[in-house]
């Protein structure tokens, strides 16, 4: 049950965060949810492990509202960078 869990909160968090970066046209649901489970990782270890941010360590531990909330900051995160390398637009 916990892997169905992180694909939802993973396209969730996919999702949100290509709304906020405007390349929702280019991604689909596979693409969200796999942004959003890296961007949740990304997000926990960055935020969490190595700046010790407080609530970031629960990044991609369930459905909960600070799990979205990171998940979709690190989702941000990594569609900037995507960005910059010119895999997105």
């Amino acid at each position: 049950m916990s892997w169905i869990i992180t694909l939802l909160v993973g396209a969730l968090c996919g999702w949100l965060a290509s709304m906020i970066m405007k390349t929702d046209a280019q991604q689909g649901a596979i693409a969200n949810i796999l942004i959003g489970i890296v961007g949740a990782m990304l997000a926990q270890a960055v935020f969490g492990n190595m700046l010790g941010i407080g609530g970031a360590d629960v990044a991609g531990t369930g459905f909960n509202i600070w799990s979205v909330l990171w998940g979709v900051v690190g989702s941000v995160v990594l569609i900037a960078i995507l960005k910059a390398l010119r895999v997105l637009r």
